[in-house]
């Protein structure tokens, strides 16, 4: 019984709030630029305050760096194993490989990670969520452009990569811890003020996340039939790859244990920002029915992860 509440405990709040968002765009009670407003609170605001402390304080070393890199390839990886699959089963869109690459851990995995293990071991999660940020940044959105009428420019890459307030929070945590200079503001007693002021910022973060993703999520529209093999090939892939990964990484750092972070990444949906790339009003319902029945999928993940603890 004790268990069922803990599970309870961990997996009501998440559902509570994604049907609070429903209700919200059912009833009309936050419009659409208010929602849009949210998503910027949380991902330009609130979100960078949790991955600065998380950066500043994590003890930096050989796998930290070996960590992000690996976790690049696992993203170009998949991107290749989705256009294979693409090929193999003969799925007409252009989108396929992406939907196989890539996760949303700044729309969803830190409130996901956060619910199921306390906010105090969210930099575990973002040791992996680097590698894939950069990937997403920068080779992925180069790759989409090749595959559409837009092509980006460097400059837009460069421009896009350096004025984004999560890649800046990542290199000012990054500074502040691998600098030793967060352990210096600890030695000098002023490391609780900076602190109280991530904590406070970051605090709403989960629950205004997951009331956007509840906000935009409509099971009952979903073509599950027509999004189908493109999300059965993800899945495959990810099961693949979180399975070559955990390997990888406890051949060479067996002392470490990132597989709860690991389990929550491949459980995540594709990057929600995919079809702002579409150039078709058909390819834009497609994309974001796939996002949508992803999500589904995940929120049921996580709820096993929940159970099994």
């Amino acid at each position: 019984m004790n268990r069922f509440i803990e599970v309870l405990s961990t997996v009501l709040p998440v559902a509570l709030t994604l049907v609070i968002g429903m209700i919200c765009r059912a009833r009309g009670v936050i419009r659409r630029e208010g929602i849009d407003a949210l998503k910027h609170v949380a991902v330009n605001i609130a979100l960078p305050a949790v991955l600065l402390s998380a950066f500043a304080t994590t003890q930096y070393t050989l796998m930290d760096v070996a960590v992000p890199l690996i976790m690049f390839a696992v993203c170009v990886a998949a991107w290749a194993l989705g256009g294979l699959g693409k090929r193999l089963l003969k799925l007409p869109s252009r989108f396929v490989p992406f939907l196989t690459t890539g996760f949303e851990a700044g729309m969803l995995g830190y409130a996901l990670f956060s619910m199921l293990y306390g906010a105090d071991r969210v930099a575990e999660f973002a040791r992996l969520d680097l590698g894939q940020v950069l990937f997403v940044f920068t080779l992925y959105r180069i790759l989409l452009g090749m595959s559409g009428s837009e092509k980006p420019t460097a400059a837009e890459l460069a421009r896009g990569l350096c004025t984004s307030p999560i890649i800046i929070a990542i290199v000012a945590g990054v500074l502040l811890g691998a600098t030793g200079l967060y352990r210096s503001m600890q030695s000098a007693g002023i490391a609780g003020a900076f602190d109280a002021c991530t904590d406070f910022i970051s605090a709403p973060v989960s629950a205004l996340i997951l009331l956007c993703v509840g906000y935009d999520l409509v099971p009952g529209s979903i073509p599950w039939r027509a999004t189908a093999s493109a999300i059965v090939l993800r899945v495959g892939i990810m099961l693949v790859l979180r399975c070559a990964v955990g390997l990888l990484l406890r051949a060479f750092w067996p002392a470490v244990d990132l597989s709860r972070a690991l389990n929550v990444m491949f459980i995540l949906p594709p990057p929600f920002v995919l079809p702002v790339f579409a150039d078709e009003p058909e390819e834009r319902v497609y994309l974001s029915s796939a996002l949508s029945a992803s999500t589904v999928l995940t929120i049921a993940a996580f709820a096993v992860l929940a159970a099994a603890g």
